[in-house]
C-alpha cells in the first residue's frame, strides 16, 4: 500500500532540505493531482517570509489551487515530511484534498491522528483518507539533524533529538 507514495514523498523530502537554508524547519510537502502529476510543491517557509501560516502544507495546497484554478482539490493528494498540525490539518480538509500521506508522526503538535485527529473527525463536513509512515524513519531523521544542528546553517539554540520525540530511535 506504501510503495506508491515512495517517490513522491522523496520529493516532499528533496523540497525539505532546502528549509534550513533560511533557518526555518525542514519540512517539505506536495500536492498530486488525481492523474499523479505534481501541483504544489514547498517547503517550509515562516523564518524565510515571517508569515506564521508558511507552513509547506498550506503552501503547497495554495500552489496547488493555483494550478487547477479552484480551491477544491478533490481527487488530489499530500504527500508532506511530517504529520500535520491543527492549522495544516484545518486546511486539508477545507482545501477538500482526497488523501494525505506524511512520514514522521509528531506526536507534539500532530493532527492526523497522533496527538489530535483532526482530519478524521466525524463531525466535519470532508474526512481525506491517511496514509502514516511513508519513509518515517528518513523524514525524521532530516528534523534530528536540523534541531541538533548538523544541517543548520543559522545554527542557534540547542539541539534537540525530533526522532526521540518521534519514538523513532
Amino acid at each position: 500500500m506504501r510503495d506508491p507514495w515512495v517517490a513522491p514523498i522523496r520529493l516532499a523530502l528533496e523540497e525539505a532540505a532546502l528549509a534550513p537554508r533560511s533557518g526555518d524547519v525542514p519540512v517539505g510537502a506536495v500536492v498530486l493531482a488525481p492523474d499523479g502529476s505534481v501541483i504544489g510543491r514547498a517547503h517550509n517557509e515562516r523564518e524565510a517570509v515571517g508569515d506564521p501560516t508558511a507552513h509547506a502544507e498550506v503552501l503547497a495546497i495554495r500552489q496547488a489551487a493555483d494550478t487547477v484554478g479552484s480551491w477544491r482539490l478533490t481527487g488530489c493528494t499530500l504527500l508532506v515530511t511530517l504529520e500535520p498540525c491543527t492549522m495544516c490539518a484545518g486546511a486539508i480538509v477545507l482545501s477538500r484534498l482526497e488523501r494525505v500521506v506524511y512520514g514522521a508522526v509528531d506526536e507534539k503538535a500532530g493532527a492526523v491522528g497522533s496527538l489530535w485527529d483532526v482530519v478524521r473527525d466525524r463531525r466535519l463536513n470532508h474526512r481525506p483518507e491517511v496514509v502514516a509512515g511513508v519513509l518515517s524513519q528518513e523524514c525524521a531523521q532530516l528534523l534530528t539533524d536540523f534541531f541538533r544542528g548538523d544541517d543548520r546553517e543559522c545554527g542557534s539554540g540547542p539541539g534537540t533529538d525530533f526522532g526521540a520525540r518521534l519514538g523513532i530511535r
